[in-house]
């Protein structure tokens, strides 16, 4: 397989999951401003959503959207613990999080890097999602894990994704419970080397 990337974006998730779940694959860069992979193609030519991750498969195949490329790696690999198996009540509290991430935090980050939006705009969406994000910590209280004892493909995405906070602005530091939270799925073996293969951490 081959993972398309770019440091910092959401395909960090599945960076983190190679890493965690030990499936071969190679990596390739992509320049979003540019659309060209490290190897210089042309990477619209490969998904035109032109956005990362995209993954390929061993057969030459296609995939994108982050969501879908966690969830096949972790059923690829068999790990259960990351995403419990079809028809376990468990799974479906993992991807509730995960639809969660994907639409209401996700999403909301995308307008606050668009620099043509006017700032009282951008200021209006930070405090939605901050709100969003409070709620969150709330729920967390003292969980080490979104779904209590283990690591799941929604830990990586949520983790992936808080750390926008400090690219737009939005100070999330007031939230012990999330800032607890992050500290520990940073120190995560898979977590810490999927970072410094990007180049996000020392």
């Amino acid at each position: 397989m081959k993972l398309f990337y770019t440091p910092g974006t959401c395909s960090l998730v599945a960076h983190i999951l190679l890493h965690e779940t030990g499936l071969p694959c190679t990596l390739e860069r992509v320049d979003l401003a540019s659309h060209r992979t490290a190897a210089g193609e042309d990477f619209r030519a490969l998904n035109p959503k032109g956005y990362v991750p995209l993954l390929q498969l061993d057969d030459g195949q296609l995939l994108s959207e982050g969501p879908v490329i966690a969830q096949y790696l972790c059923e690829r690999a068999g790990r259960h613990d990351l995403l419990p198996a079809s028809g376990d009540p468990a799974r479906y509290r993992v991807l509730e999080w995960q639809a969660y991430i994907s639409s209401e935090l996700h999403k909301s980050f995308s307008p606050l890097f668009n620099p043509a939006l006017d700032e009282s705009a951008k200021a209006l969406l930070r405090t939605a999602l901050l709100h969003k994000f409070a709620w969150l910590a709330e729920r967390l209280g003292e969980r080490a894990y979104l779904c209590g004892e283990r690591f799941t493909l929604a830990d990586a995405y949520l983790f992936t994704v808080a750390r926008w906070g400090a690219l737009v602005g939005l100070d999330l530091s007031g939230l012990a419970p999330l800032q607890r939270y992050l500290a520990g799925i940073g120190e995560l073996p898979s977590v810490r080397a999927a970072l410094a293969a990007e180049g996000l951490q020392p």
